[in-house]
């Protein structure tokens, strides 16, 4: 009994050193507006700010058009990333010059082992597959505003993003239509067969298809805690406008689980807001990462023409 009180104790010690249960701050990458104003040339939809909060972490907002000294001291005093879904160009933009910084240095971080998880949301999602390969093209689908199930993939049961979703769940997510897309192009299943680098890189979770092309929608990395999906989970409990959007109670388990996963990988990072010099008081790093924190901005109720209910303006 002494030494199995011993090696419990000292499994829940090591558990637990490896997870980080300080407050965890989460960045989401801002989206261009199409038609800024003065003080307001990017957004972040509130919905994925509440889906990562509804996880257990805190949000900080990146800002598009910083300086490669400046995104690599905010990498380092986060613990995950989120690139959300837009419409941005992933070829060349601001969105996709700030992600490509981010994965960079999430890429190299992972490899030296220092744990740093980042998630991409249907443009987010395509983001991401396109620095794993540059040759990768996407294929039109008509999937503009629809519901549909998964089709699980034999990885599916291997994979790390569905392992501790129950059982009841995935079959509903198999069976009842309770993902939303709001994209008119994807990843074709075709494409990624025939390419070697997302083929190595990339598990393919689920697929979908639009009727005529079989597309990818959720993947995760094999080596890196890099997570994909083309639907929208955020949606299902924080977003009204659209009569297509899933709420029925197995879609807001689907959001509130994929929120837990994600920042379950975020308790795995040990980033935290450090002062420049490592001298400087501990009330002045904690006055600094307030100050980078999503609370400081107001969210704004939007024009019943806008696909989301509220939007951070920056």
């Amino acid at each position: 009994m002494l030494l199995f009180f011993c090696v419990s104790l000292a499994c829940l010690f090591y558990s637990s050193a490896k997870r980080n249960d300080s407050p965890l701050s989460v960045r989401i990458l801002a989206q261009e507006i199409l038609s800024p104003k003065p003080n307001q040339t990017a957004y972040i939809a509130a919905s994925y700010v509440k889906f990562l909060e509804s996880g257990g972490a805190r949000v900080v907002p990146v800002m598009l058009s910083q300086t490669l000294e400046e995104y690599k001291r905010l990498f380092n005093s986060i613990n995950g990333i989120l690139f959300p879904g837009g419409r941005a160009s992933i070829i060349s933009s601001r969105y996709q010059r700030a992600a490509q910084i981010f994965y960079e240095l999430a890429v190299e971080a992972n490899e030296r082992g220092d744990y740093f998880p980042v998630w991409g949301t249907c443009l987010g999602f395509q983001q991401l597959l396109y620095f794993t390969s540059v040759k990768s093209t996407l294929s039109y689908t008509n999937t503009s505003g629809v519901t549909l199930p998964l089709s699980f993939t034999d990885e599916t049961k291997g994979s790390r993003l569905f392992k501790g979703f129950p059982a009841e769940l995935m079959e509903d997510l198999a069976s009842e239509s309770l993902t939303e897309h709001s994209h008119k192009f994807g990843l074709a299943v075709s494409v990624i067969n025939t390419n070697e680098e997302l083929k190595k890189f990339d598990k393919v979770i689920s697929t979908n298809t639009d009727g005529t092309t079989e597309f990818v929608s959720t993947f995760e990395a094999y080596d890196y805690p890099f997570y994909g999906t083309q639907w929208h989970p955020e949606k299902n409990v924080f977003e009204w406008r659209n009569p297509f959007i899933p709420h029925s109670p197995s879609a807001v388990k689907t959001t509130f689980y994929m929120a837990e996963f994600f920042v379950s990988e975020a308790r795995k990072s040990f980033h935290r807001f450090r002062s420049e010099e490592e001298e400087e008081e501990e009330e002045e790093e904690e006055e600094e990462e307030r100050k980078a924190l999503i609370y400081n901005y107001k969210p704004v109720h939007t024009r019943p023409q806008s696909p989301f209910e509220q939007m951070y303006l920056f």
